[in-house]
């Protein structure tokens, strides 16, 4: 049996991926031609990571390589690594080497491609090294190690490009890079600061995707809310806002991401009411305590912040809030901790998740005093899920007996699992509907009837 890929995340595994992209292909070109070279792809790390092996594999795609699911069928394979954490880091490592002992021919890029040297010192035998979003490179090391053979007659190309997600739902990353300096945080390290693509470019990507069937597109970037802020000349001062009225043109869901909440998110919740784009906000806000915030290098406005949210409900009452937040940071004590878990009864987000602090390589955070023992942060991690699962189970009981329109995710004998305006894919819960849902499709958008509530997720009957 031909071994298949390295997962990660495992609700994104690229051998569940790739059997999706190849089923793609097939529709195009059934059988692979005679000579056809094969690529394999391990996508690792977050969603603007898979955009970029999207796009890598597009690329491939058009020069006429074929897509392998597994690593027996490929000539090659790619691994696109994270960097972010020393966790992720040897996750990247394990992957490399699963892939070598498996296929031999391995080229390697992403995240953690900014320290070669870290990759070939533990294997030495990688055809090749590439930095993030270095396109090119990758491509000339692939070419490197599998020369193309392309036949224009036979090698069709998807509309949409390749995904590797649902064909109903598709990142739209329209950014690279951060200007800001979180000293937990080596992403301007890795990534580089701010760069913006241009908004026609932005919008035509997103246009092809809604013509070739996605119904949701999900907008991400390191710092969604700085979009055009680095552009000289910029049509507006927060050209977020125009890039979000043009998508909200477009029919399909959008759903905002890695949004920072600077004053110009106010005029970003209007349109949010008004329909065009989705009642959702993702904002890493990560701590509450001012000085924990600022030894993080954060802005340190937490009762401000309570107001700002105060606000945008009132301006959005059907408005989700979802954030991440990390516990045990350097310093951190007890009292610290006590007001993070009270501002979060104050704020009583929707979506809540939460990371035990971790050093990363290169961070400024690795230097701070007072580093917080492993058991104390895991402790805190406890106390923390704990009260966020006690607001999402009474923010979803509230649910109960409401209307709601999900989009279908997946169909399977025993229910369709379905997501709320208020639920991203792999992040957030989900909708089940399990009583005549046979009929359903994934990408389809129905009104339901909410009937129970869980912790994490709701279950609900078609309406009409």
């Amino acid at each position: 049996m031909a071994a298949r890929m390295s997962q990660n995340p495992p609700s994104l595994r690229p051998d569940l991926a790739n059997a999706r992209l190849s089923r793609d292909l097939d529709t195009a070109a059934p059988d692979r031609r005679a000579g056809q070279p094969t690529i394999g792809m391990v996508s690792l790390g977050c969603p603007k990571a898979l955009v970029d092996s999207e796009r890598i594999l597009t690329r491939l795609r058009a020069e006429g390589y074929g897509i392998s699911p597994d690593y027996d069928g490929a000539d090659a394979v790619i691994v696109n690594t994270c960097g972010f954490l020393d966790s992720a880091k040897a996750e990247s490592l394990d992957a490399i080497g699963e892939a070598l002992n498996a296929n031999g021919r391995v080229i390697v890029t992403g995240c953690l491609g900014a320290e070669p040297e870290y990759i070939t010192g533990a294997h030495p035998k990688v055809l090749a090294v590439t930095g993030p979003h270095q396109y090119e490179r990758v491509l000339d090391a692939v070419h490197a190690a599998v020369p193309p053979a392309p036949d224009p007659f036979i090698d069709l190309l998807p509309a949409r490009g390749i995904s590797l997600t649902p064909r109903h739902y598709s990142y739209l990353k329209i950014s690279e890079g951060c200007n800001h300096k979180c000293k937990f945080c080596i992403i301007p390290d890795m990534r580089g600061r701010l760069q913006s693509r241009p908004m026609k470019a932005v919008l035509r990507e997103a246009e092809k995707l809604v013509e070739a069937g996605v119904g949701e597109l999900l907008v991400i970037s390191q710092d969604t809310s700085a979009y055009g802020t680095d552009w000289a000349d910029r049509p507006e001062k927060a050209p977020i806002l125009g890039l979000a009225r043009e998508l909200g043109q477009l029919g399909a869901w959008v759903r905002m991401h890695y949004v920072y909440p600077y004053p110009h998110v106010r005029e970003l919740v209007p349109m949010m009411a008004e329909g065009g784009v989705l009642p959702y906000l993702d904002i890493p806000f990560q701590h509450a305590h001012p000085d924990v915030l600022k030894r993080m290098a954060r802005p340190a406005a937490a009762a401000r912040t309570l107001d700002e949210i105060a606000a945008w409900r009132a301006a959005c009452p059907d408005l989700t809030l979802r954030s991440t937040f990390i516990v045990g940071y350097p310093g951190e004590t007890e009292a610290e901790f006590q007001t993070l878990l009270d501002w979060l009864d104050e704020a009583q987000l929707d979506r809540i998740g939460c990371f035990q602090y971790e050093n990363v390589a290169g961070a400024r955070s690795n230097a701070l005093p007072d580093h917080v023992p492993a058991e104390v942060k895991q402790d805190r991690w406890e106390r923390f899920m704990e009260k966020a699962q006690a607001i999402s189970e009474a923010k979803l009981e509230a649910k109960v007996g409401t209307r709601l329109d999900v989009i279908v995710d997946l169909v399977e004998d025993d229910a369709a699992t379905c997501r709320t305006k208020g639920d991203a894919p792999e992040i957030d819960g989900h909708l089940y509907i399990d009583e005549g849902h046979e009929g359903l499709t994934p990408g389809q958008i129905v009104t339901v009837e909410v009937d129970e509530a869980g912790e994490y997720d709701l279950w609900g009957r078609l309406v009409g």
